[in-house]
Parts: structure tokens; sequence; C-alpha cells
């Protein structure tokens, strides 16, 4: 049978990543997981204890298309709480994960053919979804010295679209207001559609994240209660779109997911007034990162941008490889240190770049800083310390 030229998208590797790790510790090894992110709690005990009641009291079928309208109204009043933005609850829309938010905007601004502006390094999933969708995805690589984020000079031509990320995966820099409004800006000027992912607001470490609503409307903003809400595996986030497209977005979730996961909708407006069990969790992160700039230094990974924000750290590890996901399997295999290969987040760059993750347990951090700063002293013993392809 034969399969579509758009169904020909590259694998996530950082999942294939956690597939290694799994087969090695099912084999017996014990792993670090600086590979995902992935909070290590889980889901606010309000979230947990509604969603028990709502198991002996409600049927949790299908929801209206957009999401319960409560829990709409109570992300809007999280715009108001975090950003001083006065949202109205029509232009929110509760999806199924980040994941569907891109799906549901992307399918929204865009047509086959139409090219979106990506910068490198970034998530590697707006490249396959847009792809999938027909549509085509311009990387262009955003300048260390910039701190891996794009400036209005970087943008190509022809594009009819450009996605941002603040806090960026897997940098975990963040756009200043300034900085965001001078994108909108040029965006605004070229007929260019906007979408900001905000899906790591909450887990920042000095000035909080600037929402691109609290510069324009004419922006599509796509959030999740995966990261800082501790919820990956409920698959619930939203997304806020201008108000004429409500409408159009609606048509397009009804057919393509008919609602979101109810008891997914039901955890996640509990979890919206957990705020002392979230601060607590982000206070576990900002200890992981100080660790983290502290060890990844002394165990040779110096070039780094330290992050402002969401639980990553990017790193050059051009003086140890020009392959990084062989070198990614040696550290696994020599270290019990699973890590993610920058080819997932930049194509032309990521081999010579590594992500570590910091959003495991503290205990979890110190062990693997250890693991890995031993490996490298080993592996620098062997003459092995500079740049060359990994084994």
């Amino acid at each position: 049978m034969r399969r579509s030229r758009r169904s020909e998208v590259d694998p996530f590797i950082v999942m294939d990543v956690m597939e290694a790790a799994r087969a090695a510790e099912e084999a017996g090894r014990h792993i670090i997981h600086m590979e995902v992110g992935q909070p290590a709690t889980p889901a606010p005990e309000a979230a947990r204890h509604a969603v028990a009641s709502a198991l002996d009291t409600d049927a949790l079928g299908y929801t209206v298309a957009l999401g319960l309208p409560a829990l709409r109204k109570r992300i809007a009043r999280l715009y108001g709480d975090w950003y001083d933005v006065d949202l109205d609850p029509g232009r929110v829309v509760v999806t199924a994960g980040s994941s569907a938010a891109f799906l549901l905007s992307f399918t929204t601004l865009f047509d086959s053919g139409d090219r979106v502006g990506i910068a490198a390094p970034g998530y590697p999933s707006y490249r396959q979804i847009l792809k999938a969708l027909g549509m085509e995805p311009v990387v262009f690589p955003a300048s260390e010295a910039n701190r891996y984020q794009p400036v209005p000079d970087d943008l190509p031509q022809g594009i009819r679209g450009l996605m941002v990320a603040s806090p960026a995966n897997p940098s975990g820099t963040m756009l200043g207001h300034d900085a965001l409004g001078a994108l909108a800006e040029v965006c605004a000027a070229r007929n260019i559609s906007l979408v900001s992912d905000e899906i790591y607001h909450g887990l920042h470490y000095d000035a909080r994240g600037v929402s691109a609503l609290e510069i324009t409307d004419e922006v599509h903003v796509i959030n999740s209660f995966s990261k800082y809400f501790s919820m990956t595996g409920w698959r619930i986030g939203w997304m806020v779109v201008p108000e004429d497209h409500v409408r159009t977005v609606e048509r397009i979730a009804q057919n393509m997911f008919i609602c979101p996961p109810h008891v997914s909708q039901v955890a996640a407006l509990a979890a919206l007034d957990a705020g002392d069990e979230l601060e607590a969790n982000r206070a576990v992160y900002a200890r992981n990162r100080a660790l983290m700039l502290e060890g990844l230094p002394k165990a040779g990974f110096t070039r780094i941008a330290p992050p402002d924000g969401a639980f990553y750290i990017y790193a050059d590890v051009s003086e140890h490889t020009d392959d990084s996901p062989a070198f990614a399997a040696e550290i696994l295999r020599e270290a019990g240190v699973a890590v993610t290969p920058g080819l997932d987040f930049d194509p032309d760059r990521g081999a010579t770049t590594i992500r570590f993750s910091y959003a495991r347990a503290t205990a979890d951090i110190e062990e693997g800083l250890a693991r890995l700063r031993a490996f490298m002293e080993t592996r620098t013993s062997r003459g092995l310390g500079g740049a060359r392809r990994a084994p």
C-alpha cells in the first residue's frame, strides 16, 4: 500500500533515546534521565483529588469542542494574574495537549505549501507537524550571540508564518518584551502570522516570561499543563487566538478531536489553584539549574547559554565530538546518563550540540553530574577529549 510523501517525517530523536534508556533499565542498569523534558513530580494533589471525586460523580463524557467553560474562564483569569492582560475567555481554546494546539493553529493559519519560519535550535515537532500538513518549514539559524533566539534580521523572505518559543526548547532562553515586540512588529509589517509557544511559562529563574498577548492580539499563543503544572501524561493544553479565529478553530477541533479529554480538564481546573505546590516544584528546578551551571563546566561542558527558564541546558560539544547521536549513545552506554543529541533541534549544527534536562529530582541531578564528570575524565585520559567522531 502506498504512503504519502508528507508522512515521511523525521523521528523525534529524544523518544528514541528514551527507548534506549528504557531497554538499559530493563536489562538491570540504573539510568539517570537527562534526556526528556518531563517533571519528576505528579499532577498537583488538588488535581488528583478532583479527578477522584469526578470519577465517582460524573460520567466524564464528551465536553464541548472548545473545552469546559469553567476551565476557559479560569485560564483567562491566569493572564490577568500573571501578565495583567484582560483576556476574554471566549478566545481560549482547550486542547489535547500543546501538540493538538499546534495542529489546530497551523491548519487555521496556513495553506498547503505555505512557508513557515522556525529558528534553530528549536523544538523538532514544529518542523514535522508542518511537513505532515503539507506545509514547508523554513529553518534558519539563531546565533549563539543572541542566545539562540531569533531577531528581525534573521527572518527569511517569503515566509507566511513565524514560530517563536520563550522560554525555548532546547536552550531555555527567553525573549524580553522589546525583543518579542520587535518580532511582532516585523510580522505585522510583512503580513506574517505569528505563533508563540509559551508552554514553559511559569518556569523562570529571574524575570518572568513575557506573553505575546502583552504585545498584540494578532497572534496564536499556545500553552500547556505539561510543564509548570506537572501534567505531561494528562495531555491537556490550551491556545489563545484572535476573536475572529475562534469559530474556525472550533470547527477544525470538532472534526479532528471532538473535544479535549474530559477527565484531564477536570484535573487542569483544579491544578490552576495549586500555586504553592507548583512554586515548590519550581524551587527544585532552580536548585537543579544552579547545580547544572556549576557541574557541567567541571565535567568539561563549558560552552553553554545559561537558561532563563524551562529546565534545559544546551551545550556546544564541538571540542568533544562532531557526531552528537554517537556521543549521546556513548554517554548512555558508559556513564548510564541519557542525554539528547542536538540534531533533534538543529539539523545543520546539531551534530556538535547536546541538550541536558534538569527536570528530575535533585538527587538524580547530583548523581548524573558525578557520572558525567567521571565519564569525561576517563574519556580524556584515553585521548578522546578532542573534537572527533565518537565511537
